[in-house]
């Protein structure tokens, strides 16, 4: 079984007692944000431990088994990773919505002419820069990309747990699968992409052959 932290030991307490409850009533009662309490509400969620509905809250599971999630915090982003979609720096607005789009992806990764990471470009960036009144392909896209060094990543010789526990933490969709290249100068190498989805098929395919 795996371990739960002193505060996984109250939620599921407070749960067992007053469920169906609230992340909102239960980040109340112990005194706590409510973001603060996302990364445990989630691991306890895909433990097992916990089930969430929508409009209703957080009930308690009896007889809940951490295997499930045990054996995903085993398993390697190299094992799951999904083809990246990129585009280069010198690339306008116009061409990342083109490919963002013909991809179906919710980001895409900027590249230097050395295939090194330097940006990440979201949906959001993109409808933003839409817009406005000028032509975007006229519009680099380096000029509305995140970039490096504030890029959240994972290795391939990370777990999906650490890649989960990062997107929750940081409200996001997805990571690139980087190589580190240098990391005093932070230059990386895009291998692959996680994203939400990958975690959730992942699960899926693994709890399929316990019983929850």
């Amino acid at each position: 079984m795996i371990k739960l932290t002193k505060r996984q030991e109250e939620i599921l307490q407070i749960v067992k007692k007053e469920g169906p409850i609230s992340g909102k009533e239960i980040a109340d009662k112990l005194s706590l944000k409510r973001a603060t309490l996302r990364p445990d509400l989630a691991i306890l969620t895909m433990a097992g431990n916990l089930e969430a509905r929508t409009k209703v809250g957080y009930t308690y599971k009896e007889g809940a088994s951490a295997v499930p999630f045990m054996t995903i915090s085993e398993q390697f982003v190299r094992e799951y990773k999904g083809h990246p979609v990129v585009v280069r720096n010198s690339s306008s607005v116009y061409d990342a919505i083109v490919q963002i789009f013909l991809k179906d992806v919710g980001a895409i990764y900027v590249v230097n002419d050395d295939n090194h990471l330097v940006g990440v470009i979201s949906r959001k960036d993109l409808l933003r820069a839409s817009m406005g009144t000028q032509d975007l392909r006229d519009i680099p896209v380096n000029v509305i990309m995140t970039r490096m060094p504030n890029i959240i990543t994972i290795k391939l010789e990370d777990t999906l747990h650490t890649a989960a526990k990062r997107m929750i933490e940081h409200h996001i969709d997805s990571l690139p699968v980087v190589q580190e290249i240098n990391k005093v100068s932070h230059t990386y190498k895009v291998v692959g992409r996680i994203t939400k989805t990958t975690i959730a098929k992942a699960y899926m395919e693994l709890s399929k052959c316990y019983t929850v």
